[in-house]
């Protein structure tokens, strides 16, 4: 009769650590998800962070009588042959807003002069935001 015998023992310490199973593909794992989410979040900080395509700027605006103002604007875009549209807006003196207008910027104008009316005493004037999707009640076509 025959007895089940434990493998030998090696001598502690000559031969090292017994060895583990490689973990390395943990690593190439998490190096390639982190280096996706990294490019992902770079996209969207790009789209959303961007530079506008179309954008203005406020050069000079003087009240007129009877609660309106003209504004005068500078308009910057990346496609000059294409139309636009810029929201401009009066304060009063609070800060609140008291006068709007959406101006429609024809191609190839980049100087824009308008006139908005407010209802209360406008003391300044700035530009909201500026698009190429003009509604259709003002495209002038």
């Amino acid at each position: 009769m025959s007895t089940a015998s434990a493998p030998p023992s090696l001598p502690d310490g000559r031969y090292g650590r017994p060895r583990r199973p490689s973990r390395r593909w943990r690593v190439w794992v998490f190096t390639g998800i982190a280096l996706i989410v990294s490019c992902a979040v770079a996209w969207i900080g790009y789209v959303n962070l961007g530079a506008a395509p179309i954008s203005a700027e406020r050069v000079t605006f003087e009240e007129l009588p009877g609660n309106a103002m003209t504004i005068s604007l500078n308009v910057t875009r990346d496609e000059p042959d294409r139309p636009g549209v810029c929201i401009v807006r009066t304060r009063d003196i609070s800060g609140a807003e008291s006068g709007r207008r959406e101006v429609y910027i024809p191609a190839n104008d980049s100087r824009v002069d308008v006139v908005v009316r407010s209802i209360d005493r406008p003391v300044t004037a700035d530009v909201y935001g500026c698009s190429y999707d003009i509604p259709e009640y003002l495209s002038r076509s």
